[in-house]
């Protein structure tokens, strides 16, 4: 197989998996937790970067205004995103989360369209349509608009906009996002402990190995991503995205039990039929067309 396939299906997973890791953590308020993740990520990332021998060329990169104005955004969009899921998870909105992943690259591709005037085909834009319609119908049927699914859509799909335009690589880009959140997060945590308000403080061994630990379990599928998307085609990496907000419904339904009504079968329903149309759709466009051989050629 692919070593390309190995590497994405890796990372996918991982990050299907990653309701389980908040749910260890949902003791720990969600902002506290974030800051943790954002420490150790930082140093994890400044780990790989140094072990690489690019530090010199970061530390060149960070006094480009460019750069910095680019991954200061990044950061802060990258920031909302992870609090989010972090809180959802933790209270018991696994698949609103998974929904909004599942939205999430129909709404970057009509962002593509208002921002860099891209042209969609009619059976991209169906779709759209129909992820719409199915944000709508549940909106209705539950009587408030899924603003978790929303928040997570919106973030990460203008967080993915920013980094297309952004000048560094993906691992350079995430370790100036981490770096440029990175004193916040020491100063929150400075702050909250010395006013006795840190939890992460005063919890055993364990949750401060978990802690340690969210900077291993962004970096680890992060690095995985990376190296999948220089050996497969982004068509094959866009099908397989979906492995992970379907693990992360499936732990919703099967292992916590969230409540999935009859309506909210409905609307995702809609939304696949969404994921459906538009992945038969880039396939179809991507297929190589059979040339005519000429009457002369025959």
């Amino acid at each position: 197989m692919n070593r390309g396939v190995l590497y994405a299906a890796a990372a996918f997973v991982l990050w299907g998996l990653l309701p389980v890791y908040w749910k260890w953590l949902q003791h720990i308020p969600a902002f506290e937790t974030l800051c943790h993740r954002i420490i150790w990520s930082f140093f994890m990332l400044a780990f790989v970067v140094a072990l690489t021998g690019r530090w010199k060329r970061l530390r060149r990169d960070l006094f480009s205004a460019r750069v910095l104005c680019a991954y200061t955004a990044a950061g802060v969009l990258i920031a909302a995103n992870w609090l989010t899921y972090i809180w959802a998870v933790g209270a018991g909105f696994i698949l609103e989360t998974s929904l909004g992943y599942f939205i999430n690259p129909l709404l970057s591709v009509l962002m593509g369209v208002v921002v860099l005037h891209e042209r969609l085909r009619p059976a991209q834009w169906a779709a759209i349509a129909l992820a719409a319609a199915g944000v709508c119908y549940l909106w209705v049927a539950h009587g408030s608009l899924p603003w978790i699914a929303l928040v997570l859509a919106v973030s990460f799909s203008l967080y993915g906009l920013v980094k297309k335009i952004a000048p560094l690589g993906s691992l350079h880009g995430l370790t100036v996002e981490t770096a440029v959140l990175l004193l916040p997060a020491l100063a929150f945590l400075a702050y909250s402990g010395q006013a006795g308000l840190g939890v992460s403080l005063h919890t055993g061994s364990v949750t401060g190995i978990l802690l340690v630990g969210t900077g291993l379990v962004t970096v680890v599928p992060m690095l995985l991503f990376s190296s999948a998307a220089r050996r497969i085609d982004l068509s094959l990496l866009g099908i397989m995205q979906y492995i992970a907000p379907s693990m992360q419904f499936a732990l919703g339904v099967f292992v916590y039990h969230e409540p999935f009504t009859r309506e909210r079968l409905i609307g995702f329903v809609i939304v696949w039929s969404a994921l459906a149309v538009y992945a038969a759709e880039g396939y179809v466009s991507r297929r190589p067309r059979a040339v005519p051989i000429a009457p002369n050629q025959a």
